[in-house]
């Protein structure tokens, strides 16, 4: 089995890096100065046990890769980013098993028009991704958790063996027949992604609060089930974030991340998502939807992140 890690960024480039590290056949799609780097140099995996390079083969778009049968697709770009991958992905490879390594819970969905088999994965994985060509793992032994099943619901023998391979190579990963409850759960904690990465970790409270609130407000009536606080504290105990060697402490999560690169942000899909459900189910969102514009702002006028004030988005509710 070859992994193909569709998204090579800091989580995709963590997965990719470690199972390389641990005798896997490992294939990279990137793209910009970072496709560059990894071609240039390999990818650069920074952890708390040490720093390597890895010579591993990378491509810029899946046409450049030489398809073979058993391969396995690992997709972790951003969910905007999703449908144009995917198609991109069934021109070149036909149809292959795609795992979901993202935030948010639209990917999948997207991906079972086009796949026959697909499967989501919940990520729980502190790792960062602002130099081209490099990726910074925080914590160990265990790297982060990558439970994963099939969409929308069951397991088979090939996800217990990508999980076998994961486990392996310092992951922890489970085979989850209800994978969905474990990522509305996560969906949860990511919407507090954009405030960080407006506001910094100090905004947290009175904001994430309301954004929460509308959340379980539109799960109740969406009638949305998901994992317990309990359940997830019990499969992320063991991520624990280290200093790594050279290395700066890690500074924010993935939204903050792509504000400081000059990237998209993925707000529509996380915020987005509980805005979208709120429609449907005739549920206010207005936390929510405000964030949404509060980050196209952000990227339309190039704001670094920290830029705003609680009580300037607080305000907007009025």
């Amino acid at each position: 089995m070859r992994y193909v890690i569709y998204g090579a960024g800091a989580i995709g480039g963590t997965i990719g890096g470690k199972l390389y590290q641990h005798g896997h056949g490992v294939t990279l799609i990137c793209r910009g100065n970072h496709l560059e780097a990894c071609r240039r140099n390999g990818l650069t995996l920074h952890t708390p046990d040490g720093t390597e390079a890895l010579a591993i083969p990378a491509a810029a778009v899946p046409s450049e890769v030489d398809w073979r049968p058993g391969d396995v697709v690992i997709l972790a770009v951003k969910s905007q980013d999703t449908a144009a991958a995917l198609l991109a992905l069934r021109s070149a490879a036909g149809d292959v098993p795609v795992i979901c390594a993202q935030n948010g819970v639209a990917n999948e969905r997207t991906a079972l028009r086009i796949f026959s088999r697909v499967y989501g994965m919940v990520v729980w994985m502190p790792a960062t991704h602002l130099q081209p060509g490099e990726v910074i793992a925080h914590s160990s032994p265990v790297a982060g958790v990558l439970d994963a099943g099939l969409y929308p619901s069951g397991s088979d023998a090939l996800i217990d063996q990508v999980m076998s391979d994961l486990s392996a190579s310092g992951f922890a990963a489970i085979p989850q027949p209800d994978i969905m409850r474990q990522k509305y759960a996560k969906l949860l904690s990511n919407l507090a992604n954009i405030v960080q990465a407006l506001c910094g970790d100090s905004a947290a409270g009175t904001i994430v609060t309301r954004l929460r609130d509308e959340a379980l407000a539109v799960y109740h009536a969406a009638g949305i089930d998901f994992a317990t606080p309990e359940e997830l504290s019990a499969r992320t105990r063991n991520v624990t974030v280290k200093p790594v060697p050279g290395m700066d402490a890690r500074l924010g999560g993935s939204t903050w991340q792509s504000l400081t690169r000059g990237g998209s942000l993925e707000t529509d899909y996380l915020n987005g998502e509980i805005a979208l459900l709120g429609g449907l189910h005739g549920v206010p969102t207005p936390m929510n939807r405000i964030l949404q514009l509060a980050a196209t702002e952000a990227t339309r006028d190039n704001r670094a992140p920290g830029s705003f004030t609680t009580d300037e988005l607080l305000g907007r509710l009025a």
